[in-house]
């Protein structure tokens, strides 16, 4: 069984503020970040795509207190996102103060900006995550 699209890609198109996900080739569905199987009919039939990388935040919190090892000090913020393709996905969220946040959040349009690279001691190397802003309405 082959990987259309490996962590190793995903990882190293994050880096350049790029969003790969899967699309399945039985139902259609898009998924990120890669599977093996497709969630939705668990089909092996995966092909990669580039995703657009916007959406609506619908969660949020804020981290006080990172986790050992985190590159990034706290407070921020970490958003789940769904895709306007489908998919939901977690990211930190830039250019809002964790002060400042509030539930009128929920909602608003993101783009996803500039990644991350976040190292920690239990990652074994660099690992890359999408980063949010919110899109002017």
């Amino acid at each position: 069984m082959e990987h259309k699209l490996t962590f190793k890609d995903y990882n190293e198109a994050l880096k350049k503020t790029r969003l790969l996900g899967q699309k399945c080739e039985n139902c259609g569905a898009v998924i990120t970040p890669p599977r093996l199987a497709c969630r939705q009919c668990g089909s092996y039939e995966m092909s990669a795509i580039d995703l657009k990388g916007s959406g609506r935040i619908q969660s949020f919190t804020v981290i006080h207190v990172p986790p050992e090892g985190r590159v990034t000090d706290g407070p921020y913020i970490v958003v789940m996102v769904e895709l306007n393709e489908g998919p939901w996905i977690m990211g930190n969220l830039s250019g809002v103060r964790p002060d400042d946040v509030t539930i009128d959040i929920i909602g608003q349009p993101v783009v996803m900006g500039q990644s991350i690279t976040v190292s920690d001691k239990y990652s074994g190397g660099e690992v890359a995550g999408p980063v949010f802003l919110l899109q002017a309405s």
